[in-house]
């Protein structure tokens, strides 16, 4: 029996590590680590640093290499193929590392809950037959830290929010609300909006020391956003950034 403890990290800063998370790593018998390619070789250097703060007892931590997917097929079939990849490279670390069972850990950024696909891995791999326990730590996302970092609501007074992703804001704005956070652009997708009475927060790196923040009438900033995040893009080699619209109602 595998008993997989998912670990919400927050956005890499170690205190946004909970109290649960530390102690879900110091009870985990391996810790598993993936490589995501030299371009992103600081997002494993982060993951390898919140190792040697959190962790006060030895514990095995095992580097693998993750599968890329191809961004060239269908978005939906192209996902299910990651997937399927991810867990048989999950599957051949459990074989060789966890071969008689035991506590599995995978530091998830922010929360396995939202926009992640930790979770549904998972439980791919316990329906081709894998027995295993499947335990969430809860972590700090990156809309709580992109609000934290802006000191503003994620909601208007009693309205809801939606929160979707860049390639859905394509089809334009989500019925529903009149405030949107927006997850994984790549395309700078707010930049096509009508701007007309839309307010922007937006937030790169969160929590991190190199953290870039910037907001205002979408009007005015909007393409001052998008040449900052190319310019942090191409200086770090990778971004993690998210944002949040408002309009008037």
């Amino acid at each position: 029996m595998i008993d997989l403890h998912l670990i919400g990290i927050g956005t890499g800063n170690p205190d946004h590590l909970t109290r649960q998370a530390g102690a879900a790593m110091n009870a985990a018998d391996l810790i598993l680590l993936p490589r995501k390619g030299t371009a992103r070789s600081d997002l494993i250097d982060v993951r390898r640093m919140l190792c040697a703060v959190a962790l006060t007892r030895p514990v095995r931590i095992v580097e693998f290499d993750l599968p890329v997917r191809d961004a060239q097929r269908d978005y939906l079939s192209g996902v299910a193929e990651w997937h399927a990849a991810v867990a048989a490279a999950w599957a051949a670390q459990i074989a060789r590392h966890l071969p008689g069972g035991g506590r599995l850990a995978l530091l998830v950024w922010g929360d396995p809950s939202l926009y992640d696909s930790t979770l549904r891995i998972a439980e791919r791999l316990r329906g081709d037959g894998m027995a295993m326990r499947i335990h969430v730590v809860p972590g700090i996302t990156s809309l709580q830290a992109l609000t934290a970092a802006h000191a503003t609501p994620l909601n208007e007074l009693g309205a809801p929010v939606v929160i979707t992703t860049g390639r859905r804001l394509r089809d334009g704005w989500p019925g529903g609300a009149d405030r949107v956070a927006v997850m994984l652009d790549g395309d700078c997708t707010f930049a096509t909006l009508p701007p007309a009475g839309v307010r922007i927060w937006w937030g790169a790196y969160l929590g991190m020391p190199n953290q870039a923040l910037a907001s205002g009438p979408l009007a005015d900033v909007a393409a001052s956003i998008v040449e900052r995040r190319a310019a942090l893009r191409r200086e770090h080699g990778w971004i993690m950034d998210t944002y949040l619209l408002s309009r008037a109602a």
